[in-house]
């Protein structure tokens, strides 16, 4: 499968990056808010002009590949059935300010993606644009062979997604530094020392590479 439709569900800071790096790509882009269509109409079409606001109905039906960019405390507000056989991006990212209390919004025992494909069950889900800062995920964007490109992580636990997945990020502008285990989206997690990250790939990949999920783990608990 090709992609060429992109849909995107949250029409926030993320999603409306997200949605004008698809446009400048040439893909045909699908974005729904948590509320009306008219609600989110205007806002689109003068932040992302050539997007097309729709219910969540419709962009799924109309995207070959679905960008999950809202809060995360709000994933299960989204039918499971309706990303049924889809491709997902995986975009999101627990924040206390938003999501509210941690234990509240997930298991202690799982990674926010492995909860996040546990509940979407029939969909494939792989984790990327989640480590970079909007802002730098819009103005970071750089040809192939640029020397100031950066990177992004891309994980997941299906290969032939995941490669299809890094090749959808490589057309948006930037390297992929790629794992086949969704487990290891932890890396990119707030609080991991990717979460924030704006790097070219061997800078990337050495942080992933030295990576200490035990060291990582101990850190989080303390900052209970």
């Amino acid at each position: 499968m090709t992609i060429k439709r992109v849909g995107i569900l949250g029409a926030g800071k993320v999603g409306i990056v997200l949605a004008g790096l698809a446009l400048n790509a040439g893909y045909e882009v699908r974005i729904s808010g948590s509320g009306s269509v008219k609600k989110i109409d205007l806002t689109i079409k003068t932040l992302v002009p050539g997007a097309i606001a729709a219910e969540n109905n419709e962009v799924v039906a109309n995207s070959d590949i679905v960008i999950l960019a809202i809060p995360l405390s709000r994933y299960k507000n989204i039918d499971a059935a309706l990303l049924k056989n889809k491709l997902v991006i995986d975009a999101m990212n627990y924040w206390w300010e938003t999501d509210g209390i941690r234990e509240e919004v997930l298991s202690p025992d799982a990674t926010s993606s492995e909860q996040v494909q546990a509940y979407f069950k029939d969909s494939t889900i792989v984790k990327t644009f989640n480590h970079m800062g909007y802002h730098t995920l819009q103005e970071g964007t750089r040809p192939q062979g640029d020397a100031k490109r950066k990177a992004l992580f891309v994980t997941g636990d299906d290969h032939e997604a995941v490669d299809k997945v890094a090749r959808f990020v490589d057309t948006m502008g930037f390297d992929q530094v790629i794992h086949y285990n969704i487990k290891d989206g932890i890396m990119t997690e707030p609080g991991s020392p990717l979460f924030g990250a704006s790097l070219r790939y061997n800078d990337l990949k050495h942080v992933i590479d030295h990576f200490d999920e035990n060291e990582f783990g101990k850190r989080i608990a303390a900052s209970k």
